[in-house]
């Protein structure tokens, strides 16, 4: 299994300043071969100043869903990271 990337990532609004929400299309790779599935993720600033960061597939996967979900919180985390998520809504 790997993430291949996260395309069309939109931020939601939300109107508390430490939670960003997103959402987006998921490329994943799985040994059946590779496809979309539709994904909402936040990132919410701890106090500590730490990213927590939460994901939800809003597709049918047909693969374990623990990993899938691991390798998509480490994704999203990169890109938070490399400031390559959306701004603005």
């Amino acid at each position: 299994m790997k993430i291949i990337g996260i395309k069309n990532v939109k931020r939601k609004g939300t109107p508390i300043y430490y939670r960003l929400v997103y959402s987006g299309v998921a490329e994943i790779e799985l040994v059946t071969g590779t496809a979309d599935y539709r994904i909402d993720f936040v990132i919410e600033t701890k106090p500590t100043g730490e990213s927590a960061v939460s994901v939800s597939i809003q597709d049918d996967i047909h693969y374990p869903l623990l990993p899938v979900i691991h390798r998509l919180k480490e994704t999203v985390g990169e890109m938070h990271s490399n400031g390559e998520l959306p701004v603005t809504d």
